[in-house]
Parts: structure tokens; C-alpha cells; sequence
């Protein structure tokens, strides 16, 4: 039997994603373990899964094929959930929403970093 091929992620990628996920999970009320989960997913999930892929994507600058190493899908799945994000803005609620959360995220990255103390 032929094992699926997994692209190799670096933990800081794990990590900028986590975020996303969990930023998503908290204004959707998502579970993050549902978003990530194989499978078929529930449409709260669903949605909120392709709204951190977005996030990713627009606020990491991530290619669309980085996104779905990190996320575990193919290229072509988060092409759709961008194209869905995008036409998803055109809803007040859902545009405020992702500019919130892309505001936090390049809050959070392009704040100066502090060395920790010796």
C-alpha cells in the first residue's frame, strides 16, 4: 500500500497557521481540532477552515501551494476557498471580519521582536 505523499512543513509555517485557525475559531465559534480534521467537514467548519486558508494566503503572503502543504489539501482546494473568501467579502459582516483578523495577524508579525533577557 502506497502512502499518501505529505509535503514537509516547517514549524514556524505550523505555527502562522495555528494562528489563523484559532483567531478564525474564536469570532466563528468553530472548534479548531474540527477545522483540521480529514474529512468531510460540517459547514461551520468548512467555512471557517477556508477563511484561515485565506487569512493565511493574503495576511502570511503564502502561495497558494504552500497553504495547502500547511493546511493538508491540494492547490486547487485552497483556490476555491480564496475564490470563496473574495466573493464573500462583498457581505459588510464577512469583509469587516477578515480585515480584523488580517489586521491582528500583521499586528502580531510586523511588531518589533524582543530578544529575550540573559
Amino acid at each position: 500500500m502506497l502512502e499518501e505523499y505529505r509535503a514537509p512543513v516547517g514549524d514556524d509555517d505550523r505555527r502562522k497557521a495555528g494562528l489563523a485557525i484559532h483567531l478564525v475559531a474564536v469570532r466563528t465559534g468553530a472548534l479548531p481540532e474540527r477545522m483540521t480534521a480529514r474529512g468531510r467537514l460540517d459547514p461551520l467548519s468548512s467555512r471557517a477552515r477556508r477563511m484561515a486558508m485565506y487569512l493565511s494566503h493574503i495576511a502570511f503572503g503564502w502561495t497558494l501551494e504552500r497553504v495547502g502543504h500547511v493546511f493538508g489539501v491540494n492547490r486547487a482546494t485552497v483556490g476555491a476557498a480564496c475564490r470563496w473568501a473574495e466573493d464573500e467579502r462583498d457581505a459588510r459582516p464577512v469583509d469587516d471580519l477578515l480585515n480584523q483578523l488580517e489586521a491582528c495577524i500583521s499586528g502580531l508579525y510586523d511588531a518589533p521582536r524582543t530578544e529575550p533577557r540573559p
